[in-house]
Formats: structure tokens, sequence, C-alpha cells
């Protein structure tokens, strides 16, 4: 039998710790026959990518920064992936065509509700890029009304307003330099890259209850991260997120559900530790 395959794909994509959860889950569940790879491929690259994959292939993992162009390479998509105008995920039907997903949406309602922020009534976003489009994705599933985006580049807020309209969510826009003043919500979600909100460990007032979520796992902590966990909060590392949003692409690929995720989390925090 021909192995079935999957990758991940990104630019850069060598740092992705992707590959280890889905080989861990595929041994747990017996899929031995499976295969999980990587591509380092740009926007422009990824529909000859795409194209040229036979039918062996079940589904491809979208990181930064394809999350735009996976969703216009798809027949159809889920109503999530549509209203953030982002997908994380390909998913290869029996016709020979894709479905798109966003599981970053569901993966981090999850982690929040985990971390309890089930039910928040203020939420802010730092950043304006895909991440973010999947932070307003999850906002609107947990019923928060109003989002408080704060973006380097003024026009970043006006990219959102498509994907905020469409999740019936209200931004309210911040300029980066006024950052701190809204870290007061009752979830944060940093989107941005490290080092852009190192600065605002120092100039952060927490409040009790906030729960903090930085999408980044490499450095961890962040000095935002470490921050906030000196004042008490609960705080979510990217790696809480990658483990979550994968769990529902490996039932996706695989038609496994649920997926192994007692072995996906160790074999994924033992890669983290190791680094």
């Amino acid at each position: 039998m021909q192995p079935r395959r999957a990758a991940v794909c990104g630019q850069p994509i060598a740092h992705s710790l992707s590959p280890v959860l889905h080989t861990a889950g595929f041994q747990a569940a017996g899929l031995t026959d499976w295969r999980y790879t990587s591509f380092e491929v740009d926007e422009l690259a990824l529909p000859g990518l795409v194209d040229s994959l036979g039918p062996e292939w079940a589904g491809l993992s979208l990181t930064m920064p394809l999350k735009e162009t996976a969703l216009r390479l798809a027949a159809e998509a889920s109503p999530l992936a549509v209203a953030t105008g982002a997908a994380n995920t390909l998913v290869r039907r029996d016709d020979g065509t894709w479905y798109a997903d966003n599981t970053d949406v569901t993966g981090m309602v999850r982690v929040l509700r985990d971390a309890g922020a089930g039910a928040p009534t203020s939420l802010t976003v730092l950043g304006g890029g895909g991440t973010a489009r999947a932070a307003l994705g999850a906002a609107a599933s947990l019923g928060v009304a109003e989002v408080a985006v704060v973006t380097r580049r003024p026009s970043a807020r006006l990219e959102l307003a498509p994907a905020a309209e469409a999740l019936g969510v209200r931004l309210v826009g911040h300029a980066w330099e006024d950052a701190a003043a809204t870290l007061t919500a009752d979830a944060v979600i940093s989107t941005v890259p490290k080092g852009a909100a190192d600065h605002l460990a120092i100039e952060a007032e927490w409040r009790p209850g906030t729960v903090l979520f930085d999408a980044i796992y490499d450095p961890w902590p962040t000095p935002l991260a470490a921050s906030a966990v000196a004042g008490g909060l609960a705080v979510i590392s990217g790696l809480d997120l990658l483990l979550a949003q994968a769990l529902s692409q490996f039932s996706q690929f695989t038609g496994v559900d649920p997926a192994p995720e007692a072995a996906m989390r160790a074999a994924l925090f033992a890669a983290a530790a190791a680094r």
C-alpha cells in the first residue's frame, strides 16, 4: 500500500514542530503507512505545489505567510475559514479538490476556555495578520461583541475589517504606542512576531483575572508572558495552540476522531523542551 502523506507548509518552516505532533499521532493511532513532512514555500509557490500533489496526499497544514493564499486554492471552505479570510488547513477530498478550514479558531477557543476565559466581555488583539483573524473568530465564538485591535500599521486594522464584519464583531482600533492601555481586558491575545511586544512587559499594568495568550512558543517564555506570570495571570503559549489546532487537523486528515491527544501532547512538549 502506498503511504498516505501530509505536510506543513510555510516560510520559514525549519522550526516547525508540526511534524513531531502528527508523526506521534500516526504512531499512536496505528497508522503505520502515514508520513508527515514539511515544505519551505512562499505565497507564489504554494499553488504550484498544491497542484503537483498526487492522490496519496491527505492534507496540508499552513502557517505564515500562506493562510490567505491557501483559502483561495480550495473548492470549498468552512464558514470559519470564509469569515476570517484565512485557512490553516487544506484537506484532500475524494474528487481531488481541496477543502479549507481554520482550526486555529477552534483551537484558540479551546485554550482560552481551558485557561478560564470562556466568557470574556472584553478582548484585546495585538497584531493584524492571519493569527489575528483567527483571534477575531475566537472572539465571535466566545460571544465577544467588541474587540480592541492594536497594530503597528494603521492599514493592518483596515485589512481586518472584512473579517470582523463577517464575524459580527466590532473593531476598536488603537495605535501601537497605546498598546499598554489595552492590556486590562479579560483576555489579551498577542499575535505579533517575537520581540515586537517585549517593551510591554515593562509597561503592562496587569489586572487580576486577565488571561494572556501569546502565540509565540520559541523562545519561551517571552518577556510579555513572563511579566504576566509574575502578575499572577493565567498564560497560554503558542505551543498550547499548536497542539489544540492540530487535533482537528489530524482528525480531518486521517478520519481518526478523537485524535490521540495524550501522545501528541507528550511528543510536542518533549521536543520543545529539547531545543
